[in-house]
Protein backbone atom coordinates (compact mmCIF):
# COMPACT_ATOMS: atom_id res chain seq x y z
CA UNK A 1 0.00 0.00 0.00
CA UNK A 2 1.64 3.25 -1.36
CA UNK A 3 2.16 5.53 1.87
CA UNK A 4 1.88 9.50 2.00
CA UNK A 5 2.72 12.21 4.28
CA UNK A 6 1.26 15.06 5.38
CA UNK A 7 2.65 18.63 6.20
CA UNK A 8 1.20 21.23 8.09
CA UNK A 9 2.74 24.93 7.55
CA UNK A 10 1.19 27.16 10.77
CA UNK A 11 1.58 30.64 10.12
CA UNK A 12 0.76 33.97 11.82
CA UNK A 13 -2.51 34.19 9.73
CA UNK A 14 -2.79 31.02 8.01
CA UNK A 15 -2.45 27.64 7.77
CA UNK A 16 -0.96 25.35 4.81
CA UNK A 17 -1.49 22.19 4.45
CA UNK A 18 -0.53 19.69 2.06
CA UNK A 19 -0.12 15.56 1.21
CA UNK A 20 2.49 14.38 -0.35
CA UNK A 21 3.92 11.59 -2.38
CA UNK A 22 6.87 9.68 -1.17
CA UNK A 23 8.30 11.54 -4.84
CA UNK A 24 7.86 14.92 -3.51
CA UNK A 25 4.39 15.37 -5.43
CA UNK A 26 1.94 17.51 -3.27
CA UNK A 27 -1.59 18.56 -3.41
CA UNK A 28 -2.43 21.35 -1.47
CA UNK A 29 -5.67 21.75 0.68
CA UNK A 30 -7.07 25.21 0.93
CA UNK A 31 -5.46 27.61 3.23
CA UNK A 32 -7.30 28.39 6.70
CA UNK A 33 -7.09 31.39 8.86
CA UNK A 34 -4.99 30.59 11.94
CA UNK A 35 -7.50 32.04 14.43
CA UNK A 36 -5.56 32.56 17.27
CA UNK A 37 -7.75 34.71 18.77
CA UNK A 38 -9.78 31.25 19.57
CA UNK A 39 -7.14 29.71 21.42
CA UNK A 40 -4.75 26.95 20.09
CA UNK A 41 -7.25 24.03 20.77
CA UNK A 42 -9.65 25.49 18.17
CA UNK A 43 -6.26 26.27 15.60
CA UNK A 44 -5.79 22.18 16.22
CA UNK A 45 -9.31 21.52 15.77
CA UNK A 46 -9.67 23.56 12.28
CA UNK A 47 -6.32 21.66 11.21
CA UNK A 48 -7.30 18.12 11.86
CA UNK A 49 -10.04 18.93 9.81
CA UNK A 50 -8.54 20.04 6.94
CA UNK A 51 -6.31 17.20 6.85
CA UNK A 52 -9.57 14.66 7.42
CA UNK A 53 -10.84 16.56 4.39
CA UNK A 54 -7.75 16.57 2.18
CA UNK A 55 -7.12 12.80 2.75
CA UNK A 56 -10.92 12.25 1.72
CA UNK A 57 -10.68 14.41 -1.11
CA UNK A 58 -7.87 12.34 -2.54
CA UNK A 59 -9.62 9.20 -1.92
CA UNK A 60 -7.24 8.07 0.53
CA UNK A 61 -7.85 6.22 4.05
CA UNK A 62 -5.94 7.39 7.43
CA UNK A 63 -3.91 3.90 7.27
CA UNK A 64 -2.12 5.18 4.48
CA UNK A 65 -0.98 8.49 6.25
CA UNK A 66 2.93 7.47 7.03
CA UNK A 67 2.78 10.38 9.52
CA UNK A 68 1.71 13.86 10.09
CA UNK A 69 4.59 17.05 10.66
CA UNK A 70 3.73 20.33 11.62
CA UNK A 71 5.98 23.38 11.10
CA UNK A 72 5.65 25.86 14.19
CA UNK A 73 6.42 29.78 13.71
CA UNK A 74 8.08 29.31 17.25
CA UNK A 75 10.36 27.29 19.20
CA UNK A 76 9.54 23.22 19.81
CA UNK A 77 11.15 20.58 21.90
CA UNK A 78 11.57 18.76 18.46
CA UNK A 79 9.29 16.18 20.03
CA UNK A 80 5.67 16.86 21.75
CA UNK A 81 6.03 20.94 23.25
CA UNK A 82 5.57 24.15 21.90
CA UNK A 83 7.45 26.68 24.40
CA UNK A 84 6.74 29.70 22.66
CA UNK A 85 5.27 31.03 19.63
CA UNK A 86 4.45 34.76 19.77
CA UNK A 87 2.99 35.50 16.58
CA UNK A 88 -0.04 33.20 17.65
CA UNK A 89 -0.03 33.73 21.63
CA UNK A 90 0.83 29.82 22.42
CA UNK A 91 3.08 28.86 25.64
CA UNK A 92 3.68 25.76 26.75
CA UNK A 93 1.02 23.94 24.29
CA UNK A 94 1.31 20.40 24.08
CA UNK A 95 0.73 20.41 20.33
CA UNK A 96 1.26 16.44 19.84
CA UNK A 97 -0.82 15.65 22.58
CA UNK A 98 -3.60 18.15 21.00
CA UNK A 99 -3.57 16.51 17.56
CA UNK A 100 -3.98 12.59 18.94
CA UNK A 101 -7.45 13.47 20.00
CA UNK A 102 -7.89 13.34 16.33
CA UNK A 103 -4.99 10.87 14.94
CA UNK A 104 -4.68 8.48 17.65
CA UNK A 105 -2.68 6.17 15.67
CA UNK A 106 -0.47 8.83 13.29
CA UNK A 107 2.77 9.84 14.17
CA UNK A 108 3.14 13.52 14.70
CA UNK A 109 6.65 15.21 13.98
CA UNK A 110 7.20 18.51 15.11
CA UNK A 111 9.74 21.40 14.41
CA UNK A 112 10.08 24.72 13.47
CA UNK A 113 8.32 26.68 10.50
CA UNK A 114 11.85 28.22 9.17
CA UNK A 115 13.40 24.84 9.93
CA UNK A 116 10.99 22.83 7.95
CA UNK A 117 10.99 24.89 4.96
CA UNK A 118 15.10 24.90 4.93
CA UNK A 119 14.43 21.07 4.89
CA UNK A 120 12.16 21.32 1.74
CA UNK A 121 14.76 23.80 0.11
CA UNK A 122 17.28 20.86 0.96
CA UNK A 123 15.62 18.01 -0.52
CA UNK A 124 14.12 19.76 -3.44
CA UNK A 125 15.66 23.09 -3.89
CA UNK A 126 19.07 24.80 -4.37
CA UNK A 127 20.86 23.46 -1.50
CA UNK A 128 20.09 20.04 -1.98
CA UNK A 129 23.70 19.63 -2.90
CA UNK A 130 25.62 21.42 0.08
CA UNK A 131 26.76 19.90 3.23
CA UNK A 132 26.31 23.18 5.20
CA UNK A 133 23.44 26.11 4.52
CA UNK A 134 21.89 28.62 6.19
CA UNK A 135 18.03 29.37 5.15
CA UNK A 136 16.76 33.02 6.30
CA UNK A 137 12.55 33.43 5.82
CA UNK A 138 11.90 37.21 5.24
CA UNK A 139 8.20 37.36 6.40
CA UNK A 140 5.84 39.11 9.29
CA UNK A 141 8.92 37.93 11.42
CA UNK A 142 12.54 36.33 10.48
CA UNK A 143 13.13 32.91 10.77
CA UNK A 144 16.36 30.32 9.91
CA UNK A 145 16.72 27.12 9.29
CA UNK A 146 19.89 25.24 9.47
CA UNK A 147 21.50 22.31 7.35
CA UNK A 148 25.40 21.29 9.22
CA UNK A 149 27.03 18.06 7.77
CA UNK A 150 23.43 17.35 5.63
CA UNK A 151 21.45 17.16 8.59
CA UNK A 152 18.89 19.68 10.11
CA UNK A 153 20.27 21.48 13.34
CA UNK A 154 18.46 22.71 16.27
CA UNK A 155 20.52 22.37 19.05
CA UNK A 156 20.49 20.84 22.28
CA UNK A 157 17.11 22.66 23.21
CA UNK A 158 15.44 24.36 20.12
CA UNK A 159 17.08 27.31 19.92
CA UNK A 160 19.90 27.29 17.62
CA UNK A 161 17.70 28.68 14.65
CA UNK A 162 16.27 31.65 16.23
CA UNK A 163 17.90 33.89 13.51
CA UNK A 164 15.43 36.23 14.20
CA UNK A 165 16.00 37.10 17.58
CA UNK A 166 19.85 37.49 17.36
CA UNK A 167 20.75 41.07 18.73
CA UNK A 168 22.14 43.01 16.25
CA UNK A 169 22.06 46.46 17.09
CA UNK A 170 19.58 49.35 18.84
CA UNK A 171 16.49 49.76 17.76
CA UNK A 172 13.15 52.39 18.51
CA UNK A 173 10.43 49.46 19.54
CA UNK A 174 11.27 46.03 21.07
CA UNK A 175 10.39 42.73 19.77
CA UNK A 176 7.91 40.29 20.24
CA UNK A 177 10.23 38.59 22.76
CA UNK A 178 10.54 41.59 24.70
CA UNK A 179 14.39 42.46 23.77
CA UNK A 180 15.70 45.20 21.64
CA UNK A 181 17.53 45.26 18.85
CA UNK A 182 16.56 41.82 17.44
CA UNK A 183 16.98 41.19 13.55
CA UNK A 184 13.27 40.58 13.33
CA UNK A 185 12.54 44.28 14.24
CA UNK A 186 15.04 45.21 11.02
CA UNK A 187 14.26 43.20 8.78
CA UNK A 188 10.80 41.55 8.31
CA UNK A 189 8.16 43.29 6.44
CA UNK A 190 6.63 44.24 9.79
CA UNK A 191 10.18 45.95 10.16
CA UNK A 192 10.25 47.73 6.97
CA UNK A 193 6.53 49.02 7.49
CA UNK A 194 6.81 50.12 11.13
CA UNK A 195 9.86 52.19 9.97
CA UNK A 196 8.47 53.33 6.85
CA UNK A 197 5.05 54.66 9.24
CA UNK A 198 7.84 56.39 11.22
CA UNK A 199 9.75 58.40 8.80
CA UNK A 200 7.00 59.19 6.20
CA UNK A 201 5.27 61.76 8.37
CA UNK A 202 8.22 63.85 8.26
CA UNK A 203 8.71 63.00 3.99
CA UNK A 204 5.10 63.59 2.64
CA UNK A 205 6.21 63.85 -0.98
CA UNK A 206 7.39 60.05 -0.73
CA UNK A 207 6.66 57.82 -4.16
CA UNK A 208 5.43 55.70 -1.22
CA UNK A 209 2.79 58.01 0.27
CA UNK A 210 1.48 58.56 -3.25
CA UNK A 211 0.83 54.71 -3.37
CA UNK A 212 -0.96 54.62 -0.22
CA UNK A 213 -2.80 57.24 -0.90
CA UNK A 214 -1.88 59.09 2.73
CA UNK A 215 -3.10 55.78 4.81
CA UNK A 216 0.00 54.34 6.50
CA UNK A 217 -1.92 50.92 7.01
CA UNK A 218 -1.74 50.70 3.88
CA UNK A 219 2.19 50.60 3.56
CA UNK A 220 3.83 46.86 2.71
CA UNK A 221 7.28 45.43 1.97
CA UNK A 222 6.48 45.38 -1.82
CA UNK A 223 5.09 48.94 -2.16
CA UNK A 224 8.65 49.67 -0.37
CA UNK A 225 10.76 47.74 -2.59
CA UNK A 226 8.82 49.48 -6.13
CA UNK A 227 9.50 53.00 -4.77
CA UNK A 228 13.09 51.97 -3.93
CA UNK A 229 13.29 50.54 -7.40
CA UNK A 230 12.33 54.25 -8.38
CA UNK A 231 14.80 55.73 -6.48
CA UNK A 232 12.52 56.97 -4.36
CA UNK A 233 14.82 58.65 -1.60
CA UNK A 234 12.93 57.75 1.59
CA UNK A 235 12.43 54.13 -0.26
CA UNK A 236 16.55 54.17 -0.30
CA UNK A 237 16.57 54.89 3.41
CA UNK A 238 14.22 52.30 4.39
CA UNK A 239 16.12 49.80 2.54
CA UNK A 240 19.52 50.49 3.08
CA UNK A 241 18.57 50.38 7.08
CA UNK A 242 16.76 46.82 5.88
CA UNK A 243 20.46 45.78 3.91
CA UNK A 244 22.72 47.40 6.44
CA UNK A 245 21.19 44.96 9.14
CA UNK A 246 20.36 41.65 7.15
CA UNK A 247 23.97 42.03 6.73
CA UNK A 248 25.28 42.06 9.89
CA UNK A 249 22.84 39.09 10.87
CA UNK A 250 24.42 37.45 8.44
CA UNK A 251 27.97 37.89 9.08
CA UNK A 252 26.93 36.68 12.69
CA UNK A 253 25.64 33.60 11.04
CA UNK A 254 29.11 33.10 9.31
CA UNK A 255 31.18 33.32 12.35
CA UNK A 256 28.76 30.62 14.34
CA UNK A 257 28.20 28.20 11.10
CA UNK A 258 29.94 28.93 8.50
CA UNK A 259 27.53 28.04 5.89
CA UNK A 260 28.16 27.32 1.99
CA UNK A 261 25.15 29.01 1.30
CA UNK A 262 22.56 31.23 2.73
CA UNK A 263 18.73 31.00 0.87
CA UNK A 264 16.58 33.97 1.54
CA UNK A 265 12.90 33.10 1.58
CA UNK A 266 9.75 34.60 2.94
CA UNK A 267 7.58 37.19 1.31
CA UNK A 268 10.45 39.76 1.37
CA UNK A 269 12.75 38.14 -0.36
CA UNK A 270 10.60 38.36 -3.41
CA UNK A 271 12.37 41.48 -4.10
CA UNK A 272 15.93 39.83 -4.34
CA UNK A 273 16.70 40.91 -7.48
CA UNK A 274 16.06 44.56 -6.16
CA UNK A 275 18.70 44.60 -3.03
CA UNK A 276 21.09 41.62 -3.71
CA UNK A 277 23.72 43.59 -5.17
CA UNK A 278 23.81 46.11 -2.44
CA UNK A 279 23.37 42.98 0.37
CA UNK A 280 26.33 41.47 -1.34
CA UNK A 281 28.27 44.64 -1.22
CA UNK A 282 27.47 45.01 2.53
CA UNK A 283 28.28 41.92 3.38
CA UNK A 284 31.70 42.20 1.94
CA UNK A 285 32.43 45.54 3.63
CA UNK A 286 31.28 43.59 6.84
CA UNK A 287 33.11 40.29 7.42
CA UNK A 288 35.28 39.52 9.57
CA UNK A 289 37.77 37.44 7.64
CA UNK A 290 37.82 39.61 4.20
CA UNK A 291 40.51 36.61 2.90
CA UNK A 292 38.67 33.84 3.07
CA UNK A 293 35.47 32.36 0.88
CA UNK A 294 32.29 32.95 2.59
CA UNK A 295 28.71 31.75 1.45
CA UNK A 296 26.48 32.47 -1.65
CA UNK A 297 23.68 34.11 -1.17
CA UNK A 298 20.81 32.63 -3.40
CA UNK A 299 16.87 33.15 -3.65
CA UNK A 300 14.86 30.02 -2.12
CA UNK A 301 13.07 28.42 -4.73
CA UNK A 302 10.51 26.81 -3.24
CA UNK A 303 8.27 29.73 -2.12
CA UNK A 304 5.20 29.59 0.08
CA UNK A 305 5.42 25.63 -0.42
CA UNK A 306 8.55 25.27 0.96
CA UNK A 307 6.97 25.25 4.58
CA UNK A 308 4.11 22.15 4.46
CA UNK A 309 7.02 20.48 1.72
CA UNK A 310 9.48 20.44 4.55
CA UNK A 311 6.98 19.53 7.50
CA UNK A 312 5.94 16.51 5.17
CA UNK A 313 9.39 15.22 5.43
CA UNK A 314 10.13 15.23 9.04
CA UNK A 315 9.82 11.78 9.83
CA UNK A 316 12.14 10.93 7.56
CA UNK A 317 14.77 13.40 9.30
CA UNK A 318 13.92 13.00 13.04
Amino acid sequence: MEQFFIGVDIGGTGVKTAIVDQNGKAVFAKNIATEPEKGFENTISLIATQIKTLISDQNLSIDQIGYIGMGIPGLTDGKAKVYIAHNINWLDVEIVAEMKIYFPDTKIYIANDASVAALAEYRFGDIQNTTNAVMITLGTGVGGGVIINKKLFSGSYGVATEIGHLIVGDNFYDCNCGNNGCLETFCSATALKKYAQRILKDCPSSKIMDDIEGDFDFINAKIIFNAYKDKDQVAQKIVKRFIKYLAIGMVNLINVYDPEVFTLGGGVSKSFDLFIDDLEKELNERLTFKNVPRAKIIKAKLGNDAGAIGASLLGQYM
